[in-house]
């Protein structure tokens, strides 16, 4: 092991589990789209919603959490690269709040409440608009969805590539 190896920091507690749950939030509300489009059941896109507003609110926690949390040093890497990260984080960050926002606009203006698991309901907040709701839809499925998938998949391969071709072990760092 060398000694940036040994001596590398972690990120904290409160950071890995809000990366981890994060990951999760969104896999699930993907499958039960998925579900929802192969099996048309409205017990899908309703979980599909609140799975979707938990990770919103679950978002601007990290969010939150990130401003009041430092981050543990940069692993040694060029310049570009650094950047790249800083970007790709970025992105992932917004992609991740303005995909449930869009959606939940998607349905309000479409005239639908939003329940959250049989908790409580997010009701129409706004003017219905059907112009609108087809708006924040494009949106959400044409814009935003393939980005999340983009930034998502350049997050992995650049942490796939440090592991295993750099060999340095950032993995650890989110563990």
């Amino acid at each position: 092991m060398n000694n940036t190896q040994s001596n590398m920091s972690k990120w904290s507690v409160t950071s890995r589990v809000f990366h981890w749950i994060s990951a999760v939030l969104l896999l699930i509300t993907w499958i039960l789209i998925l579900l929802y489009e192969n099996l048309d059941s409205n017990l899908y896109i309703g979980l599909h919603k609140a799975f979707g507003v938990s990770l919103l609110f679950w978002m601007i926690a990290r969010v939150i959490n990130r401003v009041f949390t430092k981050a543990p040093p940069a692993l040694p890497m060029p310049a570009w690269q650094l950047w790249v990260s800083k970007l790709s984080h970025f992105a992932l960050y917004a992609t991740l709040i303005a995909m449930p926002l869009a959606g939940l606009l998607m349905s309000v203006y479409g005239g639908r409440p939003v329940d959250i698991f049989g908790l409580f309901q997010i009701p129409v907040f706004v003017t219905p608009d059907r112009s609108l709701a087809r708006v924040f839809n494009d949106m959400h499925t044409d814009i935003i969805w393939p980005m999340i998938i983009a930034f998502t998949l350049l997050h992995i391969a650049a942490a796939l590539y440090h592991q295993f071709v750099k060999k340095d072990n950032l993995l650890a760092r989110m563990k």
